[in-house]
Parts: structure tokens; sequence; C-alpha cells
């Protein structure tokens, strides 16, 4: 029997449609919920057997095995919250949400209602991501000490300052936004999770940009070209513009690893580039897709050398290097079965709590902010993989 899968927000994130409707292979999308004329539309035309709605409460009656909330960010708890207590396993896109206060509400729910939660943090599954882990995980280099992150953002203009994304309303900021993924991964790599943040960062390029307009009806495919260059003579932003277009965040890990993340909007090149140091040796990507490399530097030189071992990273069918279809299959098994994922909701909230509080830093005085700590029962339970609890009556 198929698992019954709901959609909420049939926007940016709906391409996993694909990958959950698999009719007479294990699970079948069949209501999708979206406030917007145009998602709508879009279901429609893409799941002609779904049931289209603009009413939650619709979904929340259909009787699913599952749901995905993949609406914009700052309603991630608004719906998840309640798709929890209708008691309906819950795939959450990341980030968790915008807020601290929203992300560990949601957790909470989660926690007392005892319905399964799954974040949608995919570079968990990217081949070059999971080929970095185990590299560290196998001893190579070491104790890992220090995590370095660039990522260069070059489609940034066209993917995050036309529409919601420009504004804190919608994000908080794009370092949480978009850094969500890097944080976890760097955190994943590390070991620990950051118990101090610091940043700086600054609407350098975009916020100068005259051509706006109002792009509410259209969606990023209707926009994008990498003509758009270079970014001082992009067209058509959105009408406001107060998130940071460069950003630098500093991070002190639990287990002592120190870590950096810099994101830049308005680079020519799109990739993200991972330093992992530890006391035998250091890896680096070059790139971040199917048959770019990973390098591996283990033996001591006086000046540049080749690497001691380049590794090809791998391919996979399906977006992100095969990382969607395999989130998306992890989450329906979750969904089914329970057990433990790779994918973390604690995790999931430190990436938030560490965005959120290092966008404060960079928007006062660049001062040092203390990650908040979750209670010990709450991460027991999560890290535990969710075990069913007999409560009492």
């Amino acid at each position: 029997m198929d698992l019954k899968v709901g959609i909420v927000g049939f926007g940016l994130r709906a391409s996993l449609w694909r990958h959950a409707h698999k009719p007479g292979h294990g699970s079948e999308v069949t209501v999708v919920c979206d406030l917007g004329e145009r998602g709508r539309a879009d279901a429609a035309e893409k799941i002609p057997t779904a049931v289209i709605t603009d009413n939650l409460d619709v979904l929340l009656d259909s009787g699913l095995d599952a749901v995905l909330v993949l609406t914009p960010d700052n309603q991630h708890a608004a719906v998840a919250v309640r798709t929890l207590k209708a008691g309906i396993p819950t795939f959450c896109e990341k980030p968790l949400d915008v807020t601290l206060e929203a992300a560990d509400l949601i957790l909470q729910t989660a926690f007392e209602t005892g319905t399964r939660l799954y974040v949608g943090h995919n570079m968990r599954h990217m081949p070059v991501v999971v080929q970095m882990r185990d590299i560290i995980q196998a001893g190579t280099i070491g104790d890992v000490k220090a995590i370095w992150c660039r990522h260069f953002v070059g489609n940034g203009g066209d993917y995050y300052f036309k529409d919601w994304h420009a504004q804190r309303a919608n994000t908080t900021g794009l370092l949480l936004q978009k850094g969500a993924h890097d944080i976890d991964v760097i955190h994943w790599l590390a070991g620990g999770y950051s118990t101090k943040v610091q940043a700086i960062g600054e609407l350098a390029v975009y916020g100068d940009v005259a051509s706006r307009r109002d792009n509410s009806a259209r969606r990023m495919r209707d926009w994008f070209s990498v003509d758009n260059w270079p970014p001082t003579e992009q067209t058509d932003l959105a009408e406001t513009i107060d998130v940071e277009d460069i950003s630098m965040m500093n991070m002190v890990l639990d287990n002592g690893v120190l870590a950096s993340y810099q994101q830049c909007h308005f680079t020519p090149d799109y990739w993200r580039n991972y330093t992992v140091i530890g006391t035998k040796g250091r890896i680096e990507n070059f790139g971040d897709g199917p048959g770019e490399q990973i390098k591996v530097w283990t033996t001591r030189t006086s000046g540049f050398a080749e690497p001691d071992d380049v590794i090809e990273i791998q391919d996979g069918e399906g977006g992100h290097g095969g990382a969607d279809p395999r989130l998306i299959s992890e989450f329906l098994r979750f969904a089914a079965e329970g057990g433990r994922t790779q994918t973390n909701p604690i995790a999931a909230r430190q990436a938030v709590a560490a965005g959120v509080l290092a966008t404060e830093s960079l928007r006062g005085d660049g001062s040092s902010k203390i990650v908040p700590v979750l209670p010990e029962g709450l991460v027991e339970y999560f890290d535990a993989g969710q075990p069913t609890r007999v409560r009492e009556p």
C-alpha cells in the first residue's frame, strides 16, 4: 500500500514532489495545499490526480501518512506545529524556521506529541559532504581541529534578491537562510555544535542597484540567466532589500573545534569550498559536483605540494548530486518505520541558533553571542531517533 503524502507550499522546493510521488512504488502525493493561485496551478499541472486546496484543514483531514512542509521559511513553524499536532510525520524544509523561538517550538511540539519530525538538510546526502566525512571518520587526517568554508554564491542576485528571500521579515538573513546548510555541514564534519558565534556582514552591492519591481507573481525561472552580469547591472531586484549580500562568521564548537564560514552573493562562480584541518593532515574540495575532486594532504612539505591522494566526487541521479531523492527516500522510510536518520532535528536547530545569533552579531557591534542550550531530555529523545514513548494515562 502506498504512503499517502501531502505537500504544503508548491514553490521553490516543489521539485521534491517527483521523489515522493511514485504511485504503485511506495508513495503517492494525494493532496497539495498552497495559498497562491500559481502554486495551485503548478501543482495541478504536475500532479493531476492530487486534491489541490488553499485550506490547510483539508490537508490535515486527508488521512495522510506523511507531509512535506515546503513553505517560505518564516511559515515553517506555523504549518509544522499543526501537522505535528495532527499526528502526521512531518518533513520540514531547512532552515527549521527563521527564529530560534519558532525552531524550538517545532522541536517541543514533536517531542510532546511523539509525532516524527524530519528536517530537509539534503547536504548530508550530497556526495561531496558524505565523502569528506567518510575520510574524516576513517581517521585519515587525525582529530579535526579547524574547518573553513567559503561559499561563492554566484547565482545570489537571481536566487535571493528578487523575491521574498530579500527581506529580513521572511528569512532573518541569508547568513541563516542560505548558511544553514553549511553551518550544519560544518557541525557534522566537526562532530560538534557551536557554543559561541561572531560575525560581520554588509549589503555591499545589491542595495545600490536601482532597478526594482514587484516580483510576487513571478518565479525564479522567469528571470534567471547567467547573462545577468555583472552584479551591479542586475535588473528587477525586489522592491525591499534589507538582508546582507556578504557575511563572515566565526564559530567555537563544544568539542574545541574552531570554524569559519564566508558567504558572498556577487561572485562570478557558484560552489562551496570546505577545508578541514586535523592533527594528521587536511582535506579540501575543489568543486563540489560530480567528477570534481577532494584532495588530501597527509605528508609535511615545504611550501605548496601536490596532494597525497585525490578522490573523485561521486555522481547520483536527482537534484544536488542525488541528494534530493535520497533525502525523500530516507524521510518516507522514517515516516513509515521510524529509526535513526542521517539528518537530525537537534542539528537543524543548532544550525538555526548559530545562524540567528551570528546575524544578531553582525547587525550589532560584531561581538560574540552564546548559543543557548536545549533541555537534556529533548536532546536525548531526538538523538535516540525519536523512539515511541509510552505515555501515562
